[in-house]
């Protein structure tokens, strides 16, 4: 991103920042200029900050959340109910639930939903471990993709996938808006959906 007048490394900053979402060229300007007139030990923090983040932030290898070791807190949280498992889209929605404070279950992501148009498939999510979890003794499975057509063709993909299994399915309830993203939701309202979850109506093959 060339602005002129404007000296390589700050332009190479900018440009840097106006690749992250949501920033346009504009505010990228505006980050860059103020980091600049931090002092040069704020900007080191932050360098290491992000360079730590890399290093020591990865995905639990159990449910696909985040984690600092090779398991989540959630999932080696012995007091957590491991037989009840919310089916979420991606990281983030596992910390927009646990703001509520009534979640007492676990997770597992997807990293991701179905979308034909974007080419993403069944092969491209965290299944066959959810698969083995699923066969593993677990009594409720809560989808909790979101409310968009993706997000609802993957609860029903998801749903006709374990529909033989013995575990019940059920889904968060419409607290959540139609179209809506979990990300963007407050935590009273997803306390409220997943507290007046509905049983899954099983469908014949």
């Amino acid at each position: 991103m060339y602005f002129p007048g404007m000296p390589a490394p700050l332009a190479r900053v900018v440009e840097m920042l106006a690749s992250l979402p949501g920033i346009g060229p504009k505010t990228a300007m505006r980050l860059g200029l103020n980091l600049l007139a931090r002092s040069a030990e704020d900007s080191l923090a932050l360098a290491q900050a992000l360079q730590t983040l890399h290093e020591q932030v990865g995905f639990c290898e159990q449910c696909g959340c985040f984690a600092e070791q090779e398991h989540c807190q959630f999932c080696n949280h012995i007091k957590r109910d491991h037989a009840l498992i919310c089916v979420v889209e991606q990281p983030v929605d596992v910390l927009m639930m646990e703001r509520g404070h009534s979640f007492r279950g676990v997770y597992h992501v997807l990293h991701g939903r179905l979308s034909p148009i974007d080419g993403i498939g069944a092969d491209t999510l965290r299944l066959p471990a959810l698969d083995q979890r699923v066969s593993g003794g677990v009594k409720e499975l809560i989808l909790a993709t979101s409310a968009t057509v993706d997000g609802e063709a993957t609860a029903h993909f998801l749903a006709r996938r374990y529909q033989t299994a013995d575990v019940m399915i059920s889904r968060i309830s419409r607290g959540v808006p139609e179209g809506g993203e979990l990300e963007y939701l407050d935590e009273h309202t997803l306390s409220r959906a997943l507290d007046q979850r509905v049983a899954w109506e099983r469908v014949q093959p």
